[in-house]
């Protein structure tokens, strides 16, 4: 059985989804409008929409499309690029947000593992908070630790499964 396309989908589901992601997204801690206009992009075709294309399926202000974008550009989750010949500008939602999300991630561990053993090294390592400092960048080291190797492993699956490294 052929996939759908974009003509033979039902609006009404299509906005269901981008409604409940977002719902999923808001409970893990992204803030509710990102979250509309992250799952919009993610499931339009083309993964490209202006400011005015987001407005008219979100039903928002241009201001609140811009802070979203705002908001998602810093972490990573879109980028802005102008339309060609145009002043107009554009979001993009690609395949590997999430590994680029999760790698610039990477860069905050690593400014709290050195806060956390500023904190370690003031507290004192044999003092209860600063033993649970040290735990705290125990634990973060180890995140880091693993979330190397899980993105390597990633772009070998990605390469195998979708063929592009």
């Amino acid at each position: 059985m052929a996939e759908p396309s974009a003509a033979d989908r039902d609006p009404e589901a299509v906005s269901r989804f981008v409604e409940h992601f977002a719902a999923q997204l808001v409970e893990a801690g992204l803030p509710r409008m990102p979250a509309r206009v992250f799952a919009a992009l993610l499931s339009s075709d083309t993964g490209v929409m202006t400011s005015a294309e987001l407005g008219e399926r979100l039903r928002i202000s241009p201001a609140a499309v811009s802070g979203a974008v705002r908001y998602l550009a810093q972490q990573h989750m879109v980028s802005r690029e102008r339309e060609p010949g145009s002043r107009r500008e554009r979001y993009r939602v690609r395949g590997d947000q999430w590994y680029e999300a999760l790698t610039n991630r990477e860069a905050v561990i690593r400014r709290w593992e050195d806060a956390l053993r500023e904190g370690v090294t003031s507290l004192g390592p044999e003092t209860p908070a600063g033993s649970r400092l040290a735990e705290t960048l125990a634990f973060f080291e180890f995140v880091e630790k693993e979330i190397e190797g899980m993105m390597a492993r990633w772009r070998v699956q990605r390469e195998e499964r979708f063929g592009r490294g």
